[in-house]
Parts: structure tokens; C-alpha cells; sequence
């Protein structure tokens, strides 16, 4: 695919999600929301790859998966008025349909087409399937690093800020108590991730949205996170005792070995 292309689908992008805003102020504001972080995450996607020193035409084909990776957000928004996928749709799948059903991407090859199609579809999955496919795995991986960078921004903003300016379908709706379990503070001692099922509290979904940095997978996107303060804001939300401290510390260790070790994933090892 060609710059061209590129430049077709961001015009096609702001007239599709243009389409979903209306005089509600509410829905604007979530509306806005996945607008503003689909950029973000394009952002996070062309830095990556920049580091991981990807062809042009990868970084192209990764820009354009990062750019329509929430494409199924606005339809899910606009029949439900949701953001969660358990009371709704699964939002990577309504994405790729989308994409197929209105012939987005018919312009550039057909690999590219499935490369593309197929993070949409799976960006969202707990784990990336073990496709047989190398490139697929890559830009999976790199997409869902761009795309968890910038779910920390979007909720260490949202947790920051009041009340009323909040967009109100980003929580969970889960209850603000002092409270948090167990059982999701282990996964971050045991270096593995904490799943949505046995959320209680809006302490436990930060304390799961923490956990994710065991499911990053490039060495820049470690050093983004730790540039960007994204744990120690989200941390500073969470109630400061002695043995959330402790997990904070496991996390801090396990982000700054990776920061500075070297990772797979680079694209020039691989080809």
C-alpha cells in the first residue's frame, strides 16, 4: 500500500466517525473520546514501529490497523449506548465487519487487506491466537502495545478528573469503595493477568488495568510507559497500603528490567 491509500483511509475514518456525532453532549463526548484515542494510538503504533525499525510499507499497513482498530466502536456506541462488550458486542469483530462489508480496504493487496481485517478482529481477544502467520502476530503485538498505551492514558485521565467531566461510558460501572480483592492483587505478584470476571470494585479494574503490563511485548512500549508516568497514575488513585506498595514494587521491577533488556519482536529478526 502507498501513502495514498494511507491519506484515503483517514478521510474515510473522520466521515465515518463524524457521522456518529450528535446534538446529545453526552454521546458527543464518548464519541470523542475513541476519535481522539484512535489518534493516540496511531501515534503509539508509527513510534514502535519506528523503533523496531519496520519497512514502510509495514508502517503503513500498522497505521492503518491502529487507525481502524476501534471502527466498531461508533456502531456499538450508537445501538447501545455502552463501551463493554459483555452487555453489547464484541467491538473487534464489528469492526472487521465493517471493514469487509463496506469494501474499506479494497483498494491495496489482498494480504494487506487480511493482515489489517484480521487485528481489528483480534485486537481485543484476552491472548492473540497462535496464528501460523509471523506478520500476524507482529502487528497484533504491536497494535495492542499502541492500543494499552493509550487505554492507561485515557483512564488515568478519567480517574483524575471530575465527575462531571468524565465521559460516562468509559468505567465499568463498577462501585467506588475502598475495597479491592485478593485474588486480582496475586495476578500482579504472580506476573500474570488479572481477568474482567472477578472484578468487584472499581479498585480491582485498576488494579487488572495494571496487570496488563504483563501482556506488552516490545521494549519501546515499556519505555513509553515508564516515560509517560501511566502506573504512578493510575497507582495514585488506588488506596496506599502497605500491600498494594508491595505489588506496585513487583510491577516497577518487572517494567524497568524490561525497559532496558532486550525483547523480541523486531521486525528485521523475523523477515
Amino acid at each position: 500500500m502507498l501513502h495514498s491509500d494511507l491519506d484515503a483511509f483517514k478521510d474515510w475514518f473522520a466521515d465515518y466517525s463524524r457521522a456518529f456525532i450528535t446534538d446529545n453532549s453526552r454521546d458527543s463526548r464518548n464519541i470523542d473520546l475513541k476519535v481522539r484515542h484512535t489518534a493516540f494510538v496511531c501515534e503509539n503504533a508509527l513510534l514502535i514501529g519506528r523503533e523496531e525499525q519496520w519497512d514502510e510499507r509495514h508502517a503503513l499497513v500498522a497505521e492503518t490497523a491502529a487507525l481502524f482498530h476501534d471502527v466498531g466502536r461508533f456502531l456499538q456506541y450508537s445501538r447501545y449506548k455502552t463501551f463493554r462488550d459483555n452487555l453489547s458486542v464484541n467491538h473487534g469483530r464489528l469492526g472487521a465487519e465493517i471493514l469487509r462489508e463496506n469494501g474499506v480496504l479494497k483498494q491495496i493487496p489482498s494480504y494487506e487487506q487480511e493482515l489489517i481485517i484480521n487485528t481489528v478482529q483480534f485486537h481485543n481477544a484476552f491472548e492473540i491466537p497462535p496464528f501460523e502467520d509471523r506478520m500476524k502476530i507482529l502487528l497484533l503485538q504491536l497494535i495492542r502495545d499502541a492500543d494499552k498505551l493509550d487505554i492507561w492514558r485515557v483512564f488515568a485521565e478519567y480517574y483524575l478528573c471530575p465527575e462531571d467531566e468524565q465521559a460516562s461510558a468509559v468505567g465499568l460501572g463498577l462501585p467506588d469503595l475502598p475495597e479491592y480483592s485478593g485474588a486480582v492483587l496475586s495476578c500482579l505478584h504472580e506476573k500474570k493477568l488479572a481477568t474482567l470476571s472477578g472484578l468487584k470494585t472499581q479498585n480491582d479494574f485498576k488494579l487488572m488495568q495494571l496487570s496488563w503490563v504483563y501482556d506488552l511485548h516490545f521494549r519501546h512500549s515499556f519505555r513509553l510507559l515508564t516515560e509517560r508516568s501511566l502506573i504512578e497514575k493510575i497507582a495514585s488513585t488506588l488506596p496506599q497500603t502497605e500491600e498494594i506498595a508491595t505489588a506496585l514494587a513487583t510491577i516497577q521491577t518487572f517494567v524497568s528490567e524490561k525497559s532496558g533488556a532486550e525483547m523480541g519482536g523486531v521486525y528485521g529478526s523475523h523477515h
